[in-house]
C-alpha cells in the first residue's frame, strides 16, 4: 500500500513534469501554446518564415531526440505501451529506470516539434518505469513487481487525463490483463494519489470541454450500433496502416538510426504544411469537430491526414502514444457519420457531436480492444454521462467486430511483428515451448458423480492428487472435484451442504493436448497446485492430467538430456 501511494505520487509528479515539457517545447518550436488551435499561422519567433516553419520544426526536433533515444534507451522509441505489456508478461516487470527520463524528453520533443502522437503511451511507460524501479529497491517478489508496474501506469493515466477510474481499468485491462481485489486496491491507491497531484496542478475539470448531448429518439440506438461496426473497421485499419508505414520507413531508410527522425522529419513537415491541424496532439481540432465546425469533406481529410501523420511520426522513430490519435480519428469519423445520418434522417438522427463522441470511444475500442477502459475514459475525459448507453453499445460492438477482423490489437501487433507472442513462451525460456501432450501425466482414476463427499475425501487423500476428474453414470466427463471444495462442503451445515461430488464438480478452462505449455499454464493458475484434465483435439474426451509438477518434471528431463548430450560430445582434437 505504501509503495502504491509512493508510485502514484511519483507518477503524478512525472505527469506534471511531462506536461510542462510538452508545453515548453511546443512554445519553442511553434511559438504557440498549441499550434493546432491556430493552424497555418506564423511562428512569432521566426515570422519571416510564415507557415513554412513547420517544414523545419520536425527536423530540429528529430536532431535532438534521435541521438537521445538511440544512445540511452532505444525502448523509448514508439508508443510505449507494448514495451510495458512485454515487461509484465515475460520480463517479470523489470523496466530500466533511465526509460522514464529518456521517454519524457523524447516524447515531449516529438510532440512539441509537430509529431502527431499522444501523451498516454509515454506517461504509461514513465509511470511503469518508476514502479519497476521502486519495486527493485524494495526487493519485492515478481508478482508484486508486476503489480507496481501497473500502479505506475494507472497513476500516469489518472494524472494526465484527470481520469482516476480510467487509470485503474487501463492498468488492469491492458497491462495486467487480469482482475483481482488486491490489484484493484493497489491501482486505486496509486490512481487517487496521482489524481490529487494532477488536479492540484491542472485543476479539477474535464479534459475535453464538449457540449451536452442527449438521445432523443430510440432509432438513434440503431445508428449508434452501425457506427460501432464502422468504427471497428477504422480502428483495425488504423492499426494496419500504422505498421505498414513503419515497414515502408524501415525499407526506405539506410542511414544511421540516430539521424532517421531528422531526415524523416522532412516528410512529416510536408504533411504539416498541407494540414497544419495535424501539429501535435490536436485536441483543439477534435473539440471543434464535435461542435460541428467542419464540413464532411474536410472531416474525412482530417481523418486520413491523422492516420498518415501519426504513422509517419512513429515510423521515422518518433516517441508518442496512439490513444489520442485513435480518439481524433474516431471524432472525425463519428462527426462525418453524424452529418450523413442527419442528412438522411433529419428528424431522428440527433446532434452530430454525439456521434463524434461515440466514435472516439468506438475507434479506440476497435484498435486497442479494451472496452471497459474505453467506456470509462470517455466518460471521464468528457464528463458526458447522458450518452453512456449508446457509448457502451457502440464500444461493445466495435470490440466484437475488431476481434473478428484481427487477432491482434494496435499494441500486441507491434510485439508480434518482432516475434513476441504475449500468450506464448518467452524467448529462451526453459518452460513453455513444449506441447501439453508431451508433458502431461496419465489421467487419475475418475470418481463417479454419485460418490458421497465423505467417501470422496478418503479417495482424494489416498490418490496423491489435489483434485480428481468426475464422470457420470455413462462414463462421460462431468468436471473436476478438488480437495478444497470437499473440505469446505463438509464444514457446512449437513442440511445445507451438497452430498455428492457431482454437485460440486467444476469445469476449469479447457486444456488441449496439442496446445503449447505456455498457454496451458494460465489454466493452471486457478488450480493452485491441484492440476487440470487434458482433452483430445476435439476437446470432448480427457486423455491426461496436467499439473505444475508434471511441467517441471518435463523441464528437468529436458535439461538433464541436454547435459548428457553435451557431456557425450567429443572435444575437438588439438
Amino acid at each position: 500500500m505504501l509503495l502504491a501511494v509512493a508510485i502514484g505520487a511519483g507518477a503524478g509528479a512525472g505527469s506534471v513534469a511531462f506536461r510542462w515539457c510538452i508545453q515548453t517545447f511546443t512554445g519553442l518550436f511553434s511559438g504557440h501554446a498549441d499550434y493546432a488551435a491556430s493552424p497555418g499561422s506564423a511562428n512569432p519567433h521566426v515570422p519571416w518564415l510564415g507557415p513554412y516553419f513547420v517544414l523545419l520544426a520536425p527536423v530540429l526536433g528529430g536532431l535532438l531526440y534521435g541521438p537521445l533515444v538511440n544512445r540511452f534507451a532505444q525502448e523509448a522509441r514508439g508508443h510505449g505501451v507494448p514495451e510495458v505489456m512485454l515487461a509484465v508478461a515475460q520480463r517479470g516487470g523489470r523496466i530500466s529506470p533511465k526509460v522514464a527520463v529518456v521517454k519524457t524528453l523524447a516524447s515531449a520533443l516529438t510532440i512539441g516539434s509537430g509529431g502527431s502522437v499522444g501523451r498516454e503511451g509515454p506517461i504509461v511507460q514513465i509511470g511503469s518505469a518508476l514502479g519497476s524501479t521502486l519495486g527493485r529497491l524494495a526487493k519485492v517478489a515478481e508478482g508484486r513487481m508486476k503489480l507496481l508496474v501497473a500502479c505506475g501506469a494507472a497513476g500516469g493515466i489518472a494524472a494526465t487525463f484527470n481520469a482516476p477510474l480510467a487509470g485503474v481499468f487501463f492498468a488492469m485491462e491492458l497491462i495486467l490483463g487480469t482482475f483481482s481485489a488486491e490489484a484493484f486496491g493497489a491501482n486505486v491507491l496509486a490512481s487517487v494519489t496521482a489524481s490529487v497531484i494532477g488536479r492540484a496542478a491542472f485543476g479539477d475539470v474535464a479534459f475535453l470541454n464538449l457540449p451536452d448531448f442527449h438521445v432523443d429518439h430510440l432509432a438513434q440506438y440503431g445508428l449508434f450500433a452501425v457506427l460501432g461496426v464502422v468504427a471497428a473497421v477504422a480502428g483495425v485499419g488504423f492499426s494496419r496502416f500504422l505498421y505498414l508505414v513503419e515497414d515502408a520507413c524501415d525499407w526506405a531508410w539506410r542511414g544511421p538510426e540516430w539521424l532517421r527522425p531528422a531526415i524523416g522529419g522532412l516528410a512529416l513537415g510536408l504533411v504539416l504544411l498541407v494540414l497544419p491541424e495535424m501539429y501535435g496532439v490536436g485536441y483543439p481540432v477534435l473539440e471543434k469537430a464535435t461542435e460541428g465546425g467542419y464540413a464532411i469533406g474536410f472531416l474525412l481529410l482530417l481523418l486520413a491526414g491523422k492516420m498518415l501523420a501519426t504513422s509517419l511520426t512513429i515510423g521515422i522513430g518518433g516517441s508518442g502514444g496512439v490513444f489520442a490519435p485513435s480518439l481524433f480519428i474516431g471524432a472525425m469519423l463519428g462527426a462525418a457519420y453524424g452529418i450523413v445520418a442527419h442528412g438522411l434522417l433529419p428528424g431522428t438522427a440527433g446532434a452530430v457531436g454525439a456521434y463524434a463522441l461515440v466514435g472516439m470511444g468506438a475507434v479506440f475500442a476497435g484498435a486497442a480492444r479494451a472496452p471497459i477502459t474505453a467506456v470509462v475514459i470517455l466518460f471521464e475525459l468528457t464528463g458526458e454521462y447522458s450518452i453512456i448507453l449508446p457509448l457502451m453499445l457502440a464500444i461493445v460492438l466495435a470490440t466484437a467486430v475488431s476481434r473478428l477482423l484481427s487477432h491482434d490489437t494496435v499494441y500486441t501487433l507491434k510485439l508480434r511483428r518482432r516475434g513476441v507472442d504475449l500468450d506464448g513462451p518467452a524467448r529462451g525460456a526453459l518452460i513453455g515451448a513444449q506441447q501439453v501432450g508431451a508433458v502431461m501425466d496419465p489421467l487419475p482414476p475418475p470418481l463417479p458423480s454419485s460418490t458421497a463427499l465423505s467417501d470422496a475425501a478418503g479417495l482424494l487423500g489416498l490418490s496423491g492428487h489435489g483434485a480428481l476428474p468426475v464422470v457420470d453414470a455413462a462414463g462421460n466427463h462431468v468436471g473436476v472435484i478438488t480437495a478444497r471444495a470437499i473440505a469446505e462442503a463438509l464444514a457446512e451445515q449437513p442440511d445445507a451442504a451438497p452430498t455428492t461430488v457431482g454437485e460440486l464438480a467444476a469445469s476449469p478452462a479447457p486444456v488441449i493436448a496439442g496446445q503449447p505449455l505456455a498457454q496451458a499454464l494460465d489454466a493452471l493458475l486457478p488450480a493452485a497446485g491441484t492440476g487440470v484434465p487434458v482433452f483430445d483435439a476435439e476437446g470432448g474426451r480427457p486423455v491426461g492430467w496436467l499439473s505444475h509438477q508434471s511441467a517441471l518434471r518435463a523441464v528437468h528431463a529436458s535439461t538433464a538430456s541436454s547435459r548428457t548430450a553435451a557431456a557425450a560430445t567429443p572435444l575437438p582434437a588439438r
